[in-house]
Formats: structure tokens, C-alpha cells, sequence
């Protein structure tokens, strides 16, 4: 099976605050209403159910699970949806209120007809969720269906087989690393050059650059926004959101650096603050892109915007090339091991993302394949065993200075991998495998269930 996925696949854009637990149950939930209109059988239908199992069901509430479910079975789209219209979807129906299922046919749902079942966990996924519609009194659903939310925001239906990648549509196909590898070196070609042949055949060369260049306006929207709006986020625990005073604390500085000249280096506070921005989006429910996840969301923005920003001759090309490249190693992970943070623990989302961001940023700074792999290599190495634990349910704390901390990691692992040939005795293969090991033997409880480590120690401090 191939490892490739579509750069315009992996880098979706959605809402916050989760890859896996909003934009995944949201897509989950339109599907079940789709299949609804498809059977013929929507006119029927009195009353839906839905049950948040495993992960789903431990962190539902602070990552607005239950307020996606009802905006999908509305019909709404994670991708062109107003995020307002998910935002307090499922609170709102408190006893009974009507809800248009498939964006048409009323029925009436209550905060009730979403349950939670942290503890049961379906052998599929650990991101489950059962919905059931119901034809009035009927002892039995009229429909069910069992999905799992994978990771990234990508779906499967329960009884669906894995879905198996039409090698003969991608002229240059691979199953990991050091496939991709011997592409690169049999053509003469970059990663990104692999990646880019596969992507025309499925897209064309307009629809990528098309595709490509709406994914890079979206992330610089998501982070320009992030640095103008202030305030606290929601949730309940009263995070302060800091992208703006770091924006405003260093364009102050650079002013009395243009009078007065001769200071530091602000490169490395202004990468921070992007990812912060970004993030702070995400937890506040806004309009972000997954890459890979939302939980990482901050991380290839970020270091996209610092090649921008301060890398000699930037530009819009380099951009699409950093994107390519990043989506081939996001391939990889997804293909060989995990990004979902209830599979994996986090080192499957922000050390997948800073591993994608290192090999981009590599790339784009001039690496030859081998130095991208390597860079790639480094950044994921240092974040295995990353536990997912964040406090509260909320993705907040320590997910959004995770984001800023990993983007550094990804431009130090890019910078330091260009200082070799890219020879070394760790693979990018052998790291995936051994995050993938990893996160099979992590606990459950340090895998997105907010059961352990700071989510619990916070509290109780």
C-alpha cells in the first residue's frame, strides 16, 4: 500500500479546537445524515442518537465534540462552515429544540441525545462514536452506524475496509522513507518533486497550486488573526491569550532597534508568537488547518511564516515546495505509524508536525533529499514518548506552547541537518516505527483521555 496522501487531503481546512474530536465526529455526523437522504428512509427519522466512546467520550466536552455531532447532522462542513454555527450547537438544544437533520427535515434533539462512554473502548479505534436514528417508538434504530474518528480529521466507517490507495494514479509511488529516498535519487529529483508528479495526477498542475495556495492563505489569515484578537479563552480555565502582546512587545522593540541598532536576534519570539497565534484560534474554536492535526495546527504555519519572514529570497513558490514536502512526510507517519493523539499520545501530532516542519524547512532552505530526511529524523526522535494529557479537556495547556517550543525544535533539527550530508545512523523509517511501538505501549490514560499526567496533577495542585 502507498504511503502517499494528498497534500490537500492532510492540510484540510476546518475549525477548532480538534483534528480527531471536532472536524473528524463533524464529518462523521454529515456522513450519517448523508447515508439518511441516500437510503430514502430521512422523512422517517423522529429522533438521533449519538455515543461518544473511548477518547471521544473522556475529552468530548472541552474539545466540542458534542457541539460538532449536532452542526454535522445539520449538514454543516468543517471546511465552509461559519464556526459560530457549531460553537454551543449541542448546549443549546438543553431539554429539546429542533434540529433541520441533513439541513431539511426537522426533528427534535436534547443535550441528552448525546452520551458519553469514556470507559468502553471499541476495538476499531479508540475515537468511536455509534449514532442511531429512530423512527418513533420503535424498539430498534432504523439506521446505525459506528465510525472512528482516525486522526487529522479523516473518518471510517465501522465494516469499511482500510482504503487502499490506487497505486496506478501516482506515477511515483512509495511505502515509507527509504522508498521515497530511491525515487529521489533514480530521478535526480526532491521530495517535493516526487510528491508534486503524484499530486498533477490527481489534481492537475492548476488545481494544486490552486489547492496549495488556498491552504497557505487560510494558515496566514488563522495567523494574523490570532495576533490581533485578545482576550480569554473559553473553557474555564482562564488562559490569557499571549500572541498579541508578544506581537505588539516585539514590534515595539524592532522600532527602537531601527533607531537604535545593534540588539538581539528576534527571529525565534516571532516563530513563537505565530504558533501561539494559531493555536490560540484553535482553542477558541476558529477557523484553522489541520497539519496534521489542530492540536498541532500551529507548528508548519509557523515555521512557514518564519522562512518567509527572515530566509533570504522567500517566496510563494518556496511556500507550495515547503507544503509538498511536508505533506510526503506527513505521509509517512500516517501510513507507517499514527497522528492521532488518542492513538499515539502527542508525539503523533506535535512530533509528526515538527518533523514535517524540520524536512519543509530543510527543504526550502536548500537540503538535498537525504539532509530533508534527516531533519525529518531529528525532530521526531526528540519527541517520543510525548504523552497527550491536556488539563481540562481543553486543548490549551500545554498543547499551545507545545506548538512554539516544537517550532524551534523543527528549525534547529533543519539547521542541523544542513550541516551534514545527510548520513546517519538513525532512520526516518526506524524513528516512525519506533513512535508507532511507543504509542502501542503508552497507557491510555497519557493518550488523550485527560486521565493522567498534567491533566490530573494540575488539578490537583
Amino acid at each position: 500500500m502507498t504511503a502517499f496522501v494528498s497534500a490537500l487531503d492532510l492540510f484540510s481546512i476546518g475549525i477548532g479546537p480538534s483534528s480527531s474530536h471536532t472536524v473528524g465526529p463533524m464529518r462523521a455526523a454529515r456522513a450519517f445524515a448523508d447515508r439518511l437522504v441516500d437510503e430514502g428512509v430521512l422523512d422517517h427519522v423522529a429522533r438521533v442518537t449519538c455515543t461518544l466512546f473511548g477518547s471521544l467520550g473522556a475529552t468530548g466536552l472541552g474539545h466540542g465534540t458534542p457541539d460538532a455531532v449536532v452542526a454535522g447532522l445539520r449538514g454543516l462542513r468543517p471546511d465552509d462552515c461559519d464556526p459560530d454555527d457549531v460553537r454551543n450547537a449541542w448546549t443549546t438544544l438543553g431539554e429539546g429544540a429542533e434540529v433541520l437533520l441533513a439541513g431539511r427535515h426537522p426533528i427534535v434533539m436534547s443535550t441528552e441525545d448525546v452520551a458519553f462512554a469514556p470507559r468502553t473502548r471499541l476495538p476499531g479505534h479508540p475515537n468511536a462514536m455509534t449514532l442511531q436514528a429512530w423512527r418513533g417508538d420503535d424498539p430498534l434504530p432504523l439506521v446505525e452506524e459506528t465510525y472512528y474518528s482516525v486522526g487529522g480529521g479523516f473518518i471510517r466507517r465501522d465494516g469499511d475496509a482500510p482504503q487502499e490507495s490506487e497505486v496506478v494514479r501516482y506515477p511515483l509511488a512509495y511505502s515509507n522513507a527509504a522508498e521515497l529516498l530511491e525515487l529521489c535519487e533514480r530521478h535526480g529529483v526532491s521530495m517535493c518533486d516526487i510528491v508534486r508528479a503524484n499530486e498533477v495526477a490527481l489534481h492537475g498542475d492548476e488545481g494544486i497550486d490552486a489547492g496549495l495556495d488556498a491552504i497557505w492563505a487560510a494558515m496566514a489569515v488563522c495567523v494574523d488573526h490570532g495576533l490581533d484578537t485578545a482576550g480569554t479563552l473559553p473553557g474555564g480555565l482562564g488562559v490569557k491569550r499571549r500572541a498579541p502582546d508578544v506581537r505588539r512587545r516585539l514590534e515595539e522593540y524592532e522600532r527602537d532597534e531601527a533607531a537604535h541598532p545593534g540588539a538581539r536576534d528576534t527571529s525565534t519570539e516571532w516563530l513563537h508568537a505565530f504558533a501561539l497565534a494559531v493555536n490560540e484560534e484553535n482553542a477558541s474554536g476558529g477557523r484553522v488547518v489541520t497539519a496534521p492535526t489542530n492540536g498541532a495546527a500551529g507548528i508548519i504555519p509557523a515555521v512557514g511564516h518564519y522562512y518567509l519572514r527572515f530566509v533570504p529570497g522567500a517566496d510563494a513558490a518556496g511556500i507550495r515546495r515547503f507544503l509538498l514536502t511536508a505533506a510526503a512526510i506527513a505521509s509517512l507517519v500516517k501510513r507507517n505509524a499514527s497522528i492521532s493523539g488518542a492513538e499515539g499520545g502527542c508525539q503523533a501530532e506535535v512530533g509528526s508536525a515538527c518533523a514535517m516542519a524540520a524536512g519543509a524547512l530543510c527543504a526550502v532552505l536548500g537540503g538535498t533529499p537525504r539532509q530533508v530526511e534527516n531533519a525529518a529524523e531529528i525532530a521526531m526522535e526528540h519527541h517520543l514518548g510525548l504523552t497527550c494529557d491536556p488539563v481540562g479537556g481543553l486543548v490549551q495547556v500545554p498543547c499551545i506552547e507545545r506548538n512554539a517550543i516544537a517550532s524551534s525544535t523543527a528549525v534547529s533539527a533543519a539547521r542541523l541537518a544542513l550541516h551534514g550530508d545527510g548520513t546517519h545512523l538513525v532512520s526516518l523509517d526506524t524513528v516512525i516505527e519506533t513512535m508507532r511501538q511507543t504509542g502501542l505501549d503508552m497507557k491510555s490514560k497519557y493518550k488523550e483521555t485527560s486521565l493522567g499526567g498534567l491533566a490530573v496533577n494540575v488539578v490537583e495542585c
